[in-house]
C-alpha cells in the first residue's frame, strides 16, 4: 500500500489506480487536484478521500437468465417456424439479460437479426433510464406512410412515382425540389449527434429518396373503398444511419464504464446524462425528418396526379418510445402481408 512517504513529490496515475481509480478523460483533472493538496501539506488520507466522488461506481452484473419477464405473442406451426422461434428466443433471453432491461416481448414477424444476443426483428425491450442504439438499429424510425388518393388512376401515381422518387443507396445531387421543413436544419446543426457535416449533407441530400433493402413504394385500390392507395416504407435513411454510429461509439463507452459483461451490441447511454438527452433529441429529430420525408414524396405524387388526398396514415414501427422512465424499444420489420397498425399522420 503507498504511504506518503513512497510518493515523494509527486502522485502519479499509477498511484491513482492503486486506490481504484480507471484510466480515462478525468484522470488529468484528477491529477491536478490530488497534486495541488499534495503540495499544500495535506496528508494522504485526505487526499484520497477527496478523490472517492471520482471513483466509478462498481460494475453492474448481467441479469440472471429468467429473471425478467418475456411476452411471447407468436406460435410456430411447423418445423421451419419451429427452428425459428427457438432461435428468436435463445437470442432475446441473452439480450434480457442486459442489466437495464425491465422486460420484453416477441411479435408474430420475428426472427434472428444478427448474433446471439442481438435483439431479433419483432423484438421489443423495455429498458429503465436507458437508450439502447442497437435496439432500434441503423433504420431509425423505419415507418410507412398511406394516403388515400381518391379515384385517381393506379398507373399514373405509379409512373409520376417512377419520375419522381429514387431507390438505392446514396441520395440526390439536387435536392432543391425537397427542402428540409423550417427550422429542421437548424435544429439538426444545434445537436451534438447530427451537426457533423455530413449528417447534414446527408439530411439535405437524402430528403425524397427511399433508399433499398426491403424498402417500397406500393399503388393500388382499396378493395372496401375502391379508391387508389399509395404507400411508402422507409426511414430516415443516411441521418439515421450516421446518428446510429455515433449513438453506437458513445454507448460502447459507457459499457465499458459501467457493465463490461453487456455485450456491445447493446450498449446504452443511461438518459440521465448529458450525452443521454443529447441523443434523445436526436431520435426526435430524425423521426421529424423521415416523416417529413414521406410527406415530401407523398405531397409531390398526389400534386403530380392533382390527385384530391382523402386522409392519410403514418406509423413507425422501429423506434424508442418513452414513459414514465421507461424507454421501449421496438425491432419490427415491415414486409407485405404482415400487419402493422396505423396511426393518423396528424399526430
Amino acid at each position: 500500500m503507498t504511504t506518503i512517504d513512497d510518493i515523494g513529490t509527486k502522485i502519479t496515475g499509477a498511484h491513482l489506480i492503486e486506490w481504484g481509480h480507471s484510466p480515462g478523460p478525468a484522470f488529468a483533472d484528477m491529477l491536478a487536484r490530488a497534486n495541488a493538496a499534495h503540495a499544500s501539506g495535506m496528508d494522504l488520507a485526505h487526499i484520497r478521500a477527496t478523490l472517492i466522488q471520482d471513483q466509478p461506481p462498481p460494475h453492474l452484473p448481467l441479469q440472471e437468465e429468467a429473471a425478467v419477464p418475456l411476452h411471447v405473442s407468436i406460435r410456430a406451426e411447423n418445423e421451419d417456424e419451429t427452428t425459428n422461434l427457438n432461435k428468436v428466443l435463445a437470442t432475446m433471453r441473452e439480450v434480457l439479460r442486459t442489466p437495464t432491461v425491465e422486460s420484453g416481448a416477441v411479435m408474430p414477424d420475428a426472427c434472428p437479426s444478427g448474433p446471439l444476443g442481438t435483439i431479433p426483428v419483432g423484438g421489443i425491450v423495455a429498458a429503465r433510464n436507458a437508450i439502447h442504439p442497437g435496439m432500434h438499429s441503423a433504420d431509425i424510425c423505419c415507418s410507412v406512410m398511406m394516403t388515400d388518393l381518391g379515384a385517381v388512376d393506379p398507373k399514373a401515381v405509379l409512373d409520376a412515382a417512377s419520375a419522381i422518387t429514387h431507390f438505392g443507396p446514396g441520395g440526390r445531387m439536387d435536392s432543391s425540389n425537397f427542402p428540409l421543413p423550417d427550422g429542421l436544419l437548424d435544429a439538426f446543426r444545434a445537436n451534438p449527434f447530427l451537426r457533423q457535416d455530413n449528417v447534414v449533407r446527408a439530411a439535405q441530400t437524402h430528403m425524397g429518396t427511399q433508399g433499398d433493402g426491403n424498402h417500397f413504394l406500393f399503388v393500388g385500390r382499396s378493395r372496401s373503398t375502391g379508391r387508389t392507395v399509395m404507400v411508402t416504407h422507409h426511414g430516415s435513411r443516411g441521418p439515421g444511419g450516421h446518428l446510429y454510429k455515433g449513438g453506437m461509439k458513445v454507448a460502447e463507452r459507457y459499457r465499458r464504464q459501467l457493465s463490461p459483461a453487456t455485450l456491445p451490441q447493446n450498449a446504452w447511454i443511461p438518459a440521465d446524462t448529458e450525452d443521454g438527452r443529447a441523443y434523445w433529441e436526436a431520435l426526435q429529430l430524425t423521426r421529424r425528418w423521415a416523416k417529413a420525408n414521406h410527406t415530401a414524396l407523398h405531397h409531390a405524387i398526389s400534386t403530380a396526379v392533382q390527385a384530391s388526398v382523402v386522409d392519410r396514415f403514418w406509423n413507425e414501427h422501429n423506434f424508442v418510445f418513452e414513459r414514465d422512465g421507461l424507454f421501449y424499444h421496438a425491432r419490427v420489420l415491415h414486409r407485405p402481408g404482415v400487419a402493422t397498425p396505423m396511426m393518423p399522420a396528424a399526430r
